[in-house]
């Protein structure tokens, strides 16, 4: 009978430890989803969505290794104290999205999936409604146009009839001065006009005989350099 107890608790453990960590998995998930569809800029990193998600299962893990166990807690921290993270995460946000991974994933180390599961769905909750509310509002510019063009006042005209007519709003942010004078080199934060699309306005800088070297580079959220 005694035998039998302990079969039966030895399974229920093993149970508990798959349930902790695919319940992590899915919470950090859900918080990795969350960061990439309210992520703002030109890219985000692949490896630290996929960090994100590591990092719950690694913390659960963790916790449930310490369990109750105080000599077990101190030397895991001295173990973990070896270990130096030389990675700089520049964005605040960077860090509270890390941050809300290893909560859920700790909290679920320590059984306390009620409060990970509330805590993760109320951090993307917000996290969405900051995205969509005046906190999270685009952008004033879609990104940054650059060329070179003769230093001439037609050719300037031209040019400034082409970004009225293209882009919402425009502004110069660099001019350098190219080919002793008589070539200078632009840089614009521009933002479109409804209905005009980036190949537009560079076939239309294009057409001007004096413009070379045109580039645009917009804020894609789905490119990861």
């Amino acid at each position: 009978l005694c035998y039998r107890r302990q079969r039966q608790m030895c399974i229920r453990d093993r149970i508990t430890i798959v349930y902790t960590v695919l319940l992590a998995f899915l919470l950090s998930t859900m918080i990795a989803f969350t960061y990439q569809k309210t992520f703002r800029g030109l890219s985000y990193s692949r490896n630290y969505l996929q960090a994100l998600v590591l990092s719950s299962i690694v913390a659960s893990t963790v916790m449930q290794a310490i369990g109750d166990s105080l000599a077990s807690g101190l030397g895991m921290l001295g173990a973990l104290a070896i270990i130096r993270f030389r990675t700089s995460l520049k964005e605040p946000r960077d860090i509270i999205f890390m941050f809300a991974c290893l909560a859920a994933g700790i909290a679920c180390g320590v059984n306390g999936y009620d409060i990970a599961v509330v805590g993760t769905l109320a951090f993307c909750i917000i996290a969405f409604v900051l995205h969509y509310s005046p906190f999270g509002q685009e952008s004033h510019f879609d990104g940054m146009l650059r060329f070179n063009s003769e230093d001439d006042p037609e050719g300037k005209a031209m040019l400034e009839g082409v970004l009225k007519e293209h882009c919402k709003v425009f502004a110069l942010i660099t001019l350098r001065d190219m080919a002793q004078g008589k070539r200078l080199d632009y840089a614009y934060h521009v933002k479109l006009k409804k209905g005009k699309s980036k190949v537009d306005l560079v076939n239309a800088l294009n057409r001007i005989e004096s413009v070379n070297g045109v580039s645009l580079m917009l804020q894609e959220t789905t490119i990861d350099l």
